[in-house]
Protein backbone atom coordinates (compact mmCIF):
# COMPACT_ATOMS: atom_id res chain seq x y z
CA UNK A 1 0.00 0.00 0.00
CA UNK A 2 2.81 2.39 0.75
CA UNK A 3 4.29 1.84 -2.75
CA UNK A 4 1.12 2.81 -4.51
CA UNK A 5 0.68 5.79 -2.24
CA UNK A 6 4.13 7.12 -3.09
CA UNK A 7 3.61 6.44 -6.80
CA UNK A 8 0.36 8.42 -6.77
CA UNK A 9 2.13 11.38 -5.20
CA UNK A 10 5.33 11.36 -7.32
CA UNK A 11 3.88 10.58 -10.73
CA UNK A 12 2.21 14.00 -11.30
CA UNK A 13 5.43 15.75 -10.30
CA UNK A 14 7.49 13.69 -12.75
CA UNK A 15 5.04 14.34 -15.59
CA UNK A 16 5.04 18.09 -14.82
CA UNK A 17 8.84 18.17 -14.93
CA UNK A 18 8.91 16.43 -18.31
CA UNK A 19 6.33 18.84 -19.71
CA UNK A 20 8.24 21.89 -18.52
CA UNK A 21 11.50 20.51 -19.93
CA UNK A 22 9.93 20.04 -23.35
CA UNK A 23 8.70 23.63 -23.45
CA UNK A 24 12.11 25.22 -22.98
CA UNK A 25 13.07 26.51 -26.49
CA UNK A 26 16.83 26.91 -25.93
CA UNK A 27 17.52 23.88 -23.83
CA UNK A 28 18.07 21.54 -26.81
CA UNK A 29 20.48 23.86 -28.58
CA UNK A 30 22.39 24.48 -25.38
CA UNK A 31 22.74 20.77 -24.80
CA UNK A 32 23.94 20.28 -28.39
CA UNK A 33 26.71 22.83 -27.93
CA UNK A 34 27.79 21.15 -24.69
CA UNK A 35 28.32 17.78 -26.40
CA UNK A 36 32.06 16.92 -26.06
CA UNK A 37 32.72 16.40 -29.77
CA UNK A 38 30.95 19.69 -30.56
CA UNK A 39 33.12 21.52 -28.02
CA UNK A 40 36.20 19.88 -29.57
CA UNK A 41 35.09 20.99 -33.03
CA UNK A 42 34.76 24.60 -31.89
CA UNK A 43 38.22 24.55 -30.34
CA UNK A 44 39.67 23.21 -33.60
CA UNK A 45 37.93 25.95 -35.56
CA UNK A 46 39.53 28.52 -33.26
CA UNK A 47 42.89 26.83 -33.93
CA UNK A 48 42.17 26.96 -37.72
CA UNK A 49 42.28 23.16 -37.89
CA UNK A 50 39.27 23.02 -40.19
CA UNK A 51 39.76 19.41 -41.29
CA UNK A 52 39.92 18.29 -37.66
CA UNK A 53 36.90 20.46 -36.86
CA UNK A 54 34.89 18.70 -39.58
CA UNK A 55 35.81 15.32 -38.10
CA UNK A 56 34.79 16.47 -34.61
CA UNK A 57 31.40 17.83 -35.73
CA UNK A 58 30.74 14.63 -37.72
CA UNK A 59 31.39 12.66 -34.53
CA UNK A 60 29.01 15.01 -32.73
CA UNK A 61 26.33 14.08 -35.25
CA UNK A 62 27.02 10.41 -34.64
CA UNK A 63 26.31 11.03 -30.97
CA UNK A 64 23.24 13.19 -31.75
CA UNK A 65 21.99 12.95 -35.39
CA UNK A 66 19.41 15.69 -34.70
CA UNK A 67 22.00 18.29 -33.64
CA UNK A 68 21.06 21.42 -35.58
CA UNK A 69 24.15 23.23 -34.25
CA UNK A 70 26.49 20.54 -35.62
CA UNK A 71 24.76 20.63 -39.02
CA UNK A 72 25.18 24.41 -39.13
CA UNK A 73 28.88 24.25 -38.31
CA UNK A 74 29.47 21.54 -40.92
CA UNK A 75 27.49 23.53 -43.51
CA UNK A 76 29.69 26.60 -43.39
CA UNK A 77 32.90 24.54 -43.01
CA UNK A 78 32.13 22.53 -46.16
CA UNK A 79 31.18 25.69 -48.02
CA UNK A 80 33.98 28.03 -46.96
CA UNK A 81 36.88 25.77 -45.99
CA UNK A 82 36.44 22.42 -47.79
CA UNK A 83 34.98 23.72 -51.10
CA UNK A 84 32.38 20.96 -51.09
CA UNK A 85 29.08 22.63 -52.06
CA UNK A 86 27.15 19.34 -52.18
CA UNK A 87 28.00 18.51 -48.56
CA UNK A 88 27.29 22.11 -47.53
CA UNK A 89 23.83 21.96 -49.10
CA UNK A 90 23.06 18.71 -47.25
CA UNK A 91 24.02 20.05 -43.81
CA UNK A 92 22.36 23.46 -44.38
CA UNK A 93 19.09 21.74 -45.31
CA UNK A 94 19.33 19.40 -42.31
CA UNK A 95 19.94 22.45 -40.12
CA UNK A 96 16.76 24.13 -41.38
CA UNK A 97 14.81 20.90 -40.99
CA UNK A 98 16.02 20.45 -37.42
CA UNK A 99 15.50 24.13 -36.59
CA UNK A 100 12.59 25.37 -38.77
CA UNK A 101 12.13 28.56 -36.74
CA UNK A 102 15.77 29.64 -37.02
CA UNK A 103 16.21 33.40 -37.16
CA UNK A 104 18.85 33.06 -39.92
CA UNK A 105 16.72 30.83 -42.17
CA UNK A 106 16.65 33.40 -45.01
CA UNK A 107 20.45 33.77 -44.91
CA UNK A 108 20.93 29.99 -44.90
CA UNK A 109 18.62 29.74 -47.94
CA UNK A 110 20.86 32.23 -49.77
CA UNK A 111 23.91 30.13 -48.96
CA UNK A 112 22.12 27.03 -50.27
CA UNK A 113 21.38 28.82 -53.57
CA UNK A 114 25.01 29.92 -53.89
CA UNK A 115 26.21 26.35 -53.29
CA UNK A 116 23.79 25.06 -55.93
CA UNK A 117 25.19 27.54 -58.44
CA UNK A 118 28.74 26.42 -57.67
CA UNK A 119 27.70 22.79 -58.05
CA UNK A 120 25.96 23.48 -61.38
CA UNK A 121 28.99 25.36 -62.70
CA UNK A 122 31.26 22.45 -61.80
CA UNK A 123 28.96 19.83 -63.36
CA UNK A 124 27.98 21.73 -66.53
CA UNK A 125 31.35 23.41 -67.07
CA UNK A 126 29.92 26.93 -67.06
CA UNK A 127 32.46 29.74 -67.53
CA UNK A 128 33.53 31.79 -64.57
CA UNK A 129 32.42 35.37 -64.19
CA UNK A 130 35.77 36.70 -65.45
CA UNK A 131 35.70 34.42 -68.52
CA UNK A 132 32.11 35.42 -69.24
CA UNK A 133 33.07 39.10 -68.95
CA UNK A 134 35.91 38.59 -71.44
CA UNK A 135 33.54 36.90 -73.86
CA UNK A 136 31.07 39.77 -73.54
CA UNK A 137 33.82 42.31 -74.22
CA UNK A 138 34.95 40.33 -77.28
CA UNK A 139 31.40 40.17 -78.60
CA UNK A 140 30.96 43.90 -78.01
CA UNK A 141 34.16 44.63 -79.97
CA UNK A 142 33.01 42.43 -82.85
CA UNK A 143 29.65 44.19 -82.80
CA UNK A 144 31.35 47.59 -83.08
CA UNK A 145 33.45 46.39 -86.02
CA UNK A 146 30.38 45.01 -87.77
CA UNK A 147 28.54 48.28 -87.19
CA UNK A 148 31.42 50.22 -88.75
CA UNK A 149 31.32 47.94 -91.80
CA UNK A 150 27.57 48.43 -92.09
CA UNK A 151 28.02 52.21 -91.94
CA UNK A 152 30.67 52.08 -94.67
CA UNK A 153 28.44 49.96 -96.87
CA UNK A 154 25.54 52.35 -96.35
CA UNK A 155 27.75 55.31 -97.36
CA UNK A 156 28.85 53.44 -100.48
CA UNK A 157 25.24 52.70 -101.42
CA UNK A 158 24.33 56.36 -100.95
CA UNK A 159 27.19 57.45 -103.22
CA UNK A 160 26.12 55.00 -105.91
CA UNK A 161 22.51 56.16 -105.66
CA UNK A 162 23.60 59.80 -106.04
CA UNK A 163 25.79 58.90 -109.03
CA UNK A 164 22.97 56.95 -110.65
CA UNK A 165 20.50 59.81 -110.18
CA UNK A 166 22.97 62.31 -111.62
CA UNK A 167 23.51 60.09 -114.68
CA UNK A 168 19.78 59.86 -115.25
CA UNK A 169 19.38 63.62 -114.92
CA UNK A 170 22.29 64.30 -117.32
CA UNK A 171 20.86 61.96 -119.96
CA UNK A 172 17.37 63.42 -119.71
CA UNK A 173 18.70 67.03 -120.06
CA UNK A 174 21.20 66.31 -122.85
CA UNK A 175 20.28 68.09 -126.21
CA UNK A 176 19.78 65.93 -129.31
CA UNK A 177 22.90 65.49 -131.44
CA UNK A 178 22.99 67.43 -134.76
CA UNK A 179 25.81 67.79 -137.33
CA UNK A 180 24.74 71.32 -138.31
CA UNK A 181 26.17 74.18 -136.34
CA UNK A 182 23.58 75.86 -134.20
CA UNK A 183 22.93 79.44 -135.31
CA UNK A 184 23.26 82.17 -132.78
CA UNK A 185 19.80 83.62 -132.26
CA UNK A 186 20.80 86.77 -130.46
CA UNK A 187 23.60 89.20 -131.05
CA UNK A 188 25.98 89.65 -128.19
CA UNK A 189 25.83 92.95 -126.38
CA UNK A 190 28.98 95.01 -126.14
CA UNK A 191 29.48 93.94 -122.59
CA UNK A 192 29.23 90.33 -123.66
CA UNK A 193 31.95 90.59 -126.30
CA UNK A 194 35.26 89.34 -125.11
CA UNK A 195 38.43 88.43 -126.91
CA UNK A 196 38.65 84.65 -127.24
CA UNK A 197 42.04 83.01 -127.68
CA UNK A 198 42.66 81.56 -131.11
CA UNK A 199 42.30 77.84 -131.10
CA UNK A 200 45.27 75.93 -132.38
CA UNK A 201 45.32 72.37 -133.68
CA UNK A 202 47.28 71.31 -130.60
CA UNK A 203 44.95 72.97 -128.12
CA UNK A 204 42.87 70.53 -126.09
CA UNK A 205 39.24 71.10 -125.27
CA UNK A 206 38.01 70.56 -121.78
CA UNK A 207 36.10 67.35 -121.40
CA UNK A 208 33.81 66.32 -118.61
CA UNK A 209 35.51 64.23 -115.97
CA UNK A 210 34.08 60.72 -116.16
CA UNK A 211 32.50 59.33 -113.03
CA UNK A 212 34.67 56.92 -111.09
CA UNK A 213 34.04 53.33 -111.97
CA UNK A 214 33.12 51.03 -109.14
CA UNK A 215 36.06 49.11 -107.78
CA UNK A 216 36.04 45.47 -108.69
CA UNK A 217 35.56 43.17 -105.72
CA UNK A 218 38.83 41.74 -104.51
CA UNK A 219 39.23 38.00 -104.16
CA UNK A 220 41.96 35.66 -103.07
CA UNK A 221 42.51 32.03 -103.95
CA UNK A 222 43.83 29.97 -101.05
CA UNK A 223 47.14 28.23 -101.66
CA UNK A 224 48.87 25.55 -99.63
CA UNK A 225 50.17 26.66 -96.24
CA UNK A 226 47.93 29.73 -95.93
CA UNK A 227 45.64 30.46 -92.99
CA UNK A 228 42.65 32.77 -92.69
CA UNK A 229 44.52 34.99 -90.22
CA UNK A 230 47.54 35.20 -92.54
CA UNK A 231 45.37 36.08 -95.56
CA UNK A 232 43.61 38.81 -93.54
CA UNK A 233 46.97 40.21 -92.40
CA UNK A 234 48.44 40.26 -95.93
CA UNK A 235 45.28 41.85 -97.32
CA UNK A 236 45.30 44.60 -94.69
CA UNK A 237 41.95 43.66 -93.16
CA UNK A 238 40.82 42.21 -89.89
CA UNK A 239 39.98 38.56 -89.52
CA UNK A 240 36.45 39.41 -88.36
CA UNK A 241 35.93 41.52 -91.54
CA UNK A 242 37.17 38.60 -93.68
CA UNK A 243 34.68 36.29 -91.94
CA UNK A 244 31.85 38.80 -92.57
CA UNK A 245 32.72 39.00 -96.28
CA UNK A 246 32.66 35.19 -96.51
CA UNK A 247 29.54 33.88 -94.71
CA UNK A 248 29.82 30.26 -93.80
CA UNK A 249 33.61 30.26 -93.89
CA UNK A 250 35.33 28.31 -91.12
CA UNK A 251 38.63 30.14 -90.45
CA UNK A 252 40.24 26.98 -89.14
CA UNK A 253 39.20 24.85 -92.15
CA UNK A 254 39.92 26.78 -95.32
CA UNK A 255 40.98 24.58 -98.20
CA UNK A 256 43.43 25.01 -101.07
CA UNK A 257 41.76 26.51 -104.12
CA UNK A 258 38.98 28.16 -102.11
CA UNK A 259 38.17 31.66 -103.40
CA UNK A 260 37.68 34.20 -100.61
CA UNK A 261 36.09 37.64 -100.94
CA UNK A 262 38.35 40.38 -99.56
CA UNK A 263 36.58 43.33 -97.90
CA UNK A 264 37.84 46.86 -98.53
CA UNK A 265 40.93 47.64 -96.41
Amino acid sequence: MRFWFRFAICAPAVLLGVALGGCAPDQGQTDEEKEPHFVLGQSRVNAMDYSGAIDAFEQSLEANPQSAAAHFELGWLYEEKASDPAAAIYHYERYLKSNPNAGNAALIAQHIDACKQQLAAAVLGLPSSSAAQQQLEKLAEQNRELQQQVDQLQDTVKQWNAYYQSELAARSNAPPQNNSVAQQTTSPLPDDISVQPTATPDSTQSKPVPAPKPAKPRTHTVVAGETAAGIARKSGVKLSALETANPGMNPSRIRVGQVLNLPPP
